[in-house]
């Protein structure tokens, strides 16, 4: 099986959700003239995405911080950044439908095949977990959005006095507020103290009453040196490697503002990944040195190359992985007779992400 396209396809730039993977069993009988048709997979590359995207905002006396509140790195002009924050690397298989295979077992026989949601093959004479029939998001990031800030609650409401409300001068509005939190301050060693005039009754009031008190601290002390709310953007990028290196491929953009972007929006910075070949499959020799034929009517199966995808963000590679590619391996088959022998049937597992043998061993002794 040949490969012609010049570069990566990328076949979808959305996060991925999770989904339940169904597996379905064909019998090869006298119905399908003892035959069973599969095709084996393209492997397709997984890349998902964790970008980090902060909003930066001045407090309305940021320019007194220093003099009230020693405050010397207070936020002055709003701003925008973004970071890479994780990179997760994982395959999965895709049906190739240039490859797709006939295997012709032995008439009056009726082995099974097992095949994922997506018609990959995934073991023969054996039923096979649908884990890892599909898009694997275990364990993968979710996109979370921005905590409130320490003014974005009803203890910074709580935190405003009613003469700073009535001051119509910036500067006085600053000094009181200043004065608001060293009274804060001292409120709260007195109840620590226990010098306070109305001692709280008990642990959960005092913590209650503590919590306020510090939130309100923050909401002033948010007044001088800014705020900034972060939130978290996940997005998985599906791509299908050829069987050429690709080097720095544009994947997504990643925009302080929006976010992660398409490739094509020139708003962000590029994260681009370049898929390098290690090592090639070839057909297995005989003693003699030559290729193998492949078997009459064989069971056919993957063996893949391999690959190092790596990805790459203002000049820094953030994440690196070694994975197996069927595009760059070679197709070879199996005898059939083997899932029939009456005294000891073999069962078979394949990896449906590239089609090759996981396991090949006598019915039973599967774990």
């Amino acid at each position: 099986m040949k490969h012609t396209i010049a570069a990566i396809a990328i076949l979808a730039a959305a996060a991925i959700p999770a989904a339940a993977q169904t597996t379905q069993r064909i019998t090869a009988g006298k119905a399908s003239e003892y035959g069973l048709t599969y095709s084996l997979p393209l492997t397709a590359v997984d890349i998902t995405v964790e970008a980090e995207i902060s909003e930066s905002k001045p407090g309305e006396f940021h320019n007194y911080a220093r003099r009230h509140l020693a405050i010397d790195d207070a936020i002055h002009a709003p701003a925008h950044t973004a970071a890479i924050r994780s990179v997760t690397i994982r395959t999965h298989g895709e049906p190739d439908p240039d490859s797709q295979w006939l295997v012709q077992f032995k008439s009056g026989t009726s082995p099974f095949m097992t095949l994922s949601e997506q018609g990959l093959p995934l073991s023969v004479n054996t039923d096979a977990d649908a884990a890892g029939a599909g898009v694997d998001t275990e364990g993968l990031p979710v996109s979370r959005p921005a905590a409130p800030t320490a003014l974005e609650n009803e203890a910074a409401r709580q935190a405003v006095t009613q003469e700073m409300t009535r001051s119509s001068s910036l500067s006085k509005r600053a000094e009181l507020a200043a004065q608001r939190i060293f009274e804060l301050r001292e409120m709260r060693s007195d109840i620590l103290g226990g010098q306070a005039e109305n001692t709280p009754p008990d642990g959960q009031a005092m913590k209650l009453i503590l919590d306020n008190i510090a939130a309100q601290e923050a909401a002033l002390t948010a007044m001088f040196a800014g705020t900034t709310a972060t939130r978290t953007e996940v997005r998985t990028l599906t791509i299908v490697p050829d069987s050429a290196d690709t080097d720095s491929r544009v994947l997504a953009r990643i925009s302080p503002v929006e976010g992660i972007i398409d490739a094509d929006n020139l708003a962000g910075a590029p994260l681009t990944v370049s898929i390098t070949a290690t090592r090639r499959a070839e057909l297995p020799l005989t003693d003699k040195g030559e290729p193998k034929r492949f078997p009459k009517g064989g069971f056919a199966y993957t063996i893949p190359g391999e690959a190092t995808v790596a990805v790459s963000y203002g000049g820094q590679t953030v994440a690196t992985a070694t994975v197996s590619l069927a595009q760059l391996g070679t197709v070879f088959g199996i005898d059939p007779a083997v899932f029939t022998d009456k005294k000891a049937p073999s069962a078979l597992r394949l990896d449906p992400a590239t089609g090759a043998i996981i396991s090949l061993e006598p019915v039973g002794n599967q774990r």
